[in-house]
């Protein structure tokens, strides 16, 4: 049968572009894997990585451990690096044979370039950086719960406008990060996604996954007229950013700072250092220009799960609580007692920051001074 995008009822089956560079997985793939997984789970289908590269057969079965089926390998010396127009071709012929339902790619430099070639080759629908993406209605709407201010139990959703229980839903910041947006891909497939790095959560390896993933090699055709650049070098340049979604503490600082912007963000970089974590911010003091961009977290900014937050002077609003909310400890120190941060604070102390933190410090050296 012709490939057509509109016959949804013949696709089957979700799809994570697995993306390598250099040999090396990306660990976004992994997050992606491991959501697949569950999203497979509740359509009752498989999951497939696709994976591009030259020789990269090794790097397929670490992909079963965190939840993939079976892997598509296409090996080519052409694919060693990444060009648009090379892994346009392999992906957009690959999925026109096999015809996935879904289909997912991390929001990364290559994500966010590759994709949208992709979806338009193939004539469907991309949502870009997305930050949820659910396909059962009840897990949608008990996110909506604690992600939302909605008022979802009084809420009426249409079913009849299209098949609510098989439809990817995608859910991803609009109007600046202010709203939450969730699309629907309904006439198309694959419905297909990029998704914001740091924000799913990565499954416990599995060795037994790992074993028996299928790793698959099918037939296809690629040539050195197909791709009309040459990559001649790779230059890696060396930018010290801070490092949130693998830290371990986050110490981070709002608009509570403004009386005394750089003792504030001193404040948080001793007791950061002290923790053994790194510094964060609200989108606020980014939009001040107190501190650089690759600090903020939100839904804007970076979505993290560390061990310990601690919140300075951030009331709390919804888009930032939707990029740490998931902490297992968040601690809150603000003036306001009815900040919507204490919401989900675990301890929460209020007070001037400026007064509250150097206490914290003295203790927290004290107790290292005597253990």
């Amino acid at each position: 049968m012709a490939y057509d995008s509109s016959q949804i009822d013949a696709f089957k089956n979700v799809w994570v572009f697995c993306e390598q560079r250099q040999g090396k997985m990306m660990p976004t793939t992994f997050e992606l894997i491991s959501e697949g997984r569950k999203l497979a789970d509740e359509l009752g289908c498989n999951l497939y990585g696709i994976l591009l590269g030259d020789d990269v057969d090794d790097l397929a079965s670490e992909l079963g451990g965190y939840g993939a089926d079976g892997v598509y390998v296409y090996n080519s010396p052409l694919l060693k690096n990444y060009t648009t127009d090379g892994y346009t071709k392999v992906i957009s012929e690959a999925v026109q044979e096999f015809r996935p339902e879904v289909m997912l790619f991390g929001a990364s430099n290559i994500g966010r370039d590759l994709a949208p070639r992709c979806a338009a080759r193939l004539h469907t629908g991309l949502c870009a950086d997305c930050t949820h993406l659910d396909i059962d209605l009840d897990g949608y709407i008990n996110f909506l719960r604690s992600g939302s201010s909605l008022d979802v139990d009084n809420m009426k959703f249409d079913t009849k406008l299209f098949d609510v229980n098989t439809n990817l839903k995608m859910t991803r910041p609009a109007f600046g990060g202010h709203l939450m947006a969730t699309i629907v891909c309904p006439r198309f497939r694959p419905a297909m996604a990029t998704v914001r790095p740091g924000v799913m959560q990565k499954r416990p390896y599995d060795e037994a996954g790992a074993a028996n993933v299928e790793i698959m090699h099918p037939d296809f055709e690629l040539v050195a007229a197909d791709i009309e650049t040459e990559v001649l070098d790779i230059v890696k340049a060396a930018k010290k950013m801070v490092d949130l979604i693998g830290a371990d503490v986050i110490v981070s600082v709002g608009r509570g700072i403004a009386k005394d912007v750089e003792g504030g963000i001193a404040l948080a970089t001793e007791l950061a250092e002290l923790l053994g974590g790194v510094v964060g911010s609200s989108r606020a003091c980014v939009d001040a220009g107190w501190i650089s961009a690759d600090h903020q977290v939100g839904q804007t900014g970076k979505t993290v799960h560390p061990r310990i937050y601690v919140a300075l002077g951030i009331s709390g609003a919804i888009q930032h609580k939707a990029g740490m909310q998931d902490s297992e400890c968040i601690i809150a120190i603000n003036k306001n007692e009815t900040a919507p941060i204490f919401e989900i604070a675990d301890y929460g102390i209020t007070g001037d920051l400026f007064k509250v933190v150097p206490l914290l410090i003295d203790s927290i050296k004290a107790a290292k001074e005597t253990a």
